[in-house]
């Protein structure tokens, strides 16, 4: 029950609905014993008319109607509790199911990106979806039954404690055998749990990058060899879901049979006590076996109510694995900062973790607010590392980032990215319409702002072609969309950002030259008051910049304005010769 700690605040949060379904409950139990006592009554009254101790028949009639009504509005009335028990409790658990999905996505946006290289998105979705659900069952019905259980055994022990000590001893005899089967099993089904939910990950996260990659695994044509790694990930997680199922499956018949116990030994040795005059009347036989009866279903349910705990403490356990993770880009200033942008690296070196490959070595340069920095180099040169620490997505190993002359941990978080409008060199788009990705940039732009963007991107014209126009689904990961539309829909949702810092990271390399040309001059018109970053390894997309550096194998190889480096030999000439042959 360790990893199920957690959760104790949910439970001060929600402790007046909490307080009001357990007060429900007790009230709903209370009226429910109204009626084995009252049947026992009856028995009593129609035992006594027999013996003759009672000689008016119609007295016998009134008192078994008085006892029918009252036996009706107690059910009605335990019903009725039971109804608004349920409200608060099975109601609290969708609360706390909606607070616990917040706080794992909020933690979820709070990781870096080295969380996200090392863990699968399947498994991400199943903890936020699967696992939550089953922290969700522990929550609702699982305490709403123990609740109940706990009340029921406490009113109706002491009930049957008040009518008779001795028979009361003999119904509890199979208790002990109870709880030793009860604890066994629990310990079973909470490793076999953890096991389900584990596979049930895998499943999860084998099933997402298929879909996610399936134009790739047509186009090989690999559709049978995924369907048999798939088929055989299902059957092992159907083994593992049937042996948590055989366990489960133990407890329900266990309780029965031992509930019957209860009974045969009422009956046994009430009637012996009967017999020897210890018992004055079979009523109290009678009535001890529906008390016994009326704890059958809170016994059996100890059993579903076991397998929920275990499985959410198997569930907890996993969602705190990544809610116990420290985001290792941590916000160390709490008041906002205002950015102009003037950005300088200092003798910058970093190295990835989950690869080990030192992407900068001690990288020097210096943009002044209102600037235009271009970053020219080939693949794998470092150029996506030098934004991706601009916008601190990661955190140098050695050197320093200035922004306005502050060392970066000590700006804003917050504040840094919302100065920058930033277009990925992989463009995502969401599963939505073309106005809502752009409108991503800000949620409050008008349609007019959205056309405006849309134009300076040089996409307008194409999305006034398409059916529906901006309203247009453009499908999960903007499938529906080519690479360079794609592209052209990311700038824009970038410019209509309005940022005080605009990067660009090789966001062209899907669009012609002439496309080119029409986006770099309208984009030349809009951040002329802007601090801009292009990063191409094209030279003709960084002509214009006000400086340029050039990387090779993550170190700074030249710098310069275009027609500086353009005159002297090195990469950048022979390079926009070599564009410049190709383009003619």
């Amino acid at each position: 029950m360790k990893a199920l700690k957690y959760l104790n605040k949910y439970f001060k949060k929600y402790r007046y609905r909490l307080a009001l379904g357990i007060t429900f409950s007790i009230i709903a139990q209370v009226f429910a014993l109204v009626t084995p006592r009252l049947i026992g009554q009856s028995l009593k009254v129609v035992e006594q008319y027999q013996k003759g101790q009672i000689n008016d028949l119609a007295d016998v009639k009134h008192q078994l109607l008085i006892n029918i009504v009252i036996i009706i509005g107690a059910i009605i009335a335990a019903g009725i509790f039971t109804f608004g028990m349920r409200q608060m409790i099975i109601v609290m658990s969708r609360y706390i199911e909606f607070d616990l999905k917040n706080e794992i996505y909020e933690q979820y946006q709070r990781l870096s990106l080295n969380f996200y290289k090392k863990n699968k998105t399947g498994d991400l979705m199943n903890r936020i979806s699967e696992d939550v659900s089953k922290v969700r069952m522990y929550f609702g019905p699982a305490i709403m039954y123990s609740i109940n259980m706990l009340t029921l055994f406490i009113v109706v022990i002491s009930n049957m404690v008040r009518i008779d000590l001795q028979l009361t001893l003999y119904t509890l005899i199979p208790l002990p055998f109870l709880s030793a089967a009860i604890y066994i099993l629990s310990s079973v089904i909470n490793k076999r749990s953890t096991i389900v939910q584990q596979y049930l990950s895998k499943l999860t996260a084998y099933a997402q990058e298929t879909f996610s990659g399936i134009n790739v695994i047509k186009a090989y044509g690999i559709e049978s060899k995924n369907y048999d790694e798939f088929d055989d990930l299902a059957n092992i997680s159907k083994e593992k879901n049937i042996s948590l199922f055989k366990a489960q499956a133990l407890f329900f018949p266990l309780m029965i049979l031992l509930i019957g116990m209860s009974n045969v030994f009422v009956i046994y040795f009430g009637g012996m006590q009967y017999i020897s005059g210890k018992i004055e009347s079979l009523s109290i036989i009678a009535e001890f076996i529906i008390y016994i009866n009326m704890l059958t279903w809170p016994v059996a349910v100890v059993g579903w109510v076991s397998s929920m705990v275990q499985q959410a403490e198997a569930s907890q356990k996993r969602i705190n694995e990544f809610l116990e993770v420290k985001p290792e880009i941590e916000n160390n200033q709490l008041n906002p900062n205002k950015i102009n942008g003037t950005i300088a690296f200092k003798n910058v070196s970093f190295t990835y973790d989950d690869t080990n490959i030192t992407a900068l070595k001690n990288v020097s340069f210096k943009i002044e607010a209102g600037k235009t920095l271009a970053i020219l180099g080939k693949t794998g040169s470092g150029k996506s590392t030098v934004i991706n620490l601009m916008a601190r997505l990661y955190d140098i190993d050695k050197g320093e980032i200035l922004i306005d002359g502050i060392p970066i941990k000590e700006i804003n978080l917050k504040s840094l990215r919302e100065s920058i409008g930033f277009v990925p060199q992989d463009s995502f788009l969401f599963s939505d319409t073309i106005a809502n990705n752009i409108r991503f940039g800000d949620e409050e732009a008008t349609s007019d702002s959205i056309i405006n963007a849309a134009k300076q991107a040089n996409i307008h014209q194409n999305i006034a072609d398409f059916k529906n126009n901006y309203q247009t689904l453009v499908g999960e990961r903007g499938v529906t969309l080519s690479g360079g539309q794609k592209q052209r829909v990311s700038i824009a949702r970038a410019l209509i950002k309005d940022s005080n810092i605009l990067i660009l990271d090789d966001c062209l390399s899907a669009v012609d030259t002439e496309t080119e040309e029409k986006i770099l001059s309208n984009l030349n018109k809009l951040i002329h008051h802007k601090t801009a970053i292009i990063v191409s390894h094209r030279a003709s997309s960084v002509k214009n910049a006000d400086t340029i550096i050039v990387l090779d194998e993550g170190r700074v190889i030249q710098t310069g304005t275009h027609l500086e480096l353009v005159n002297i030999p090195g990469y950048y000439q022979d390079l926009y010769n070599h564009q410049s042959a190709e383009h003619v």
